[in-house]
């Protein structure tokens, strides 16, 4: 496989968000006085924008209401990480090592919002292996639409033939292959192989430190 470029996802992809996500959108309802979901239906938010998250969860809330739920949401993740801060998958910094040891290009495209991500970058020194990454703010559209994809190609000279999309949801795969990129699905996030298959992955990895052998 020719690849230049890998475009990674983030939560579920690279660092293990989950259940800082879950309690997060948990506190966030009871907050909002609403339902509390299952933590199935939070997860399956994963990937998408905060507001579009609620409105899958919550489709009768109105464009008001779920604006409150994106503020809630992000305080209460703050205070959750602060207390007990996600990890990185094992393996997931020997492989950027690797990427960038070989010359392949690394970057990012999340709904995360900047600030966020980039906490994160900095916490863990990352960003050193990601000089270029794309978060909720810098496009209007958002996965599964290609153009985080698109914009990231563009902006840095490549080609989709030469892309390489790695993600945990169906969101993502479906962003990448939309783009005309290859998509290599991760079974250990947020969503398992069989929707990933469904969805119609390239490749699907069971760890992290599997990415190197398909090149």
């Amino acid at each position: 496989m020719d690849t230049r470029i890998v475009i990674f996802d983030f939560d579920g992809t690279l660092a293990n968000t989950r259940a800082a996500i879950v309690k997060a959108k948990q506190e966030t309802s009871l907050m909002m006085g609403l339902p509390v979901a299952s933590d199935e239906a939070y997860v399956s938010t994963i990937g998408l924008s905060s507001k579009a998250g609620f409105a899958k969860v919550y489709p009768s809330l109105s464009d008001e209401q779920l604006d409150a739920c994106v503020v809630g949401y992000r305080k209460f993740f703050e205070e959750i990480i602060k207390k007990d801060p996600p990890v990185r998958f094992p393996g997931a910094d020997q492989v950027l090592a690797w990427l960038t040891e070989k010359g392949i290009a690394r970057t990012i495209a999340t709904a995360r919002n900047t600030r966020s991500l980039h906490d994160f970058l900095r916490l863990w020194d990352w960003d050193r292996y990601f000089p270029y990454v794309l978060c909720q703010e810098d496009t209007p559209l958002l996965k599964p639409n290609p153009e985080p994809v698109l914009k990231t190609l563009e902006d840095l000279s490549f080609l989709p033939s030469e892309a390489l999309v790695v993600g945990d949801m169906p969101v993502d795969i479906e962003m990448g292959k939309r783009a005309g990129a290859k998509t290599c699905g991760v079974t250990y996030g947020n969503s398992g192989r069989a929707a990933l298959e469904a969805a119609g992955a390239d490749y699907i990895i069971d760890s992290i430190t599997e990415l190197p052998g398909i090149f």
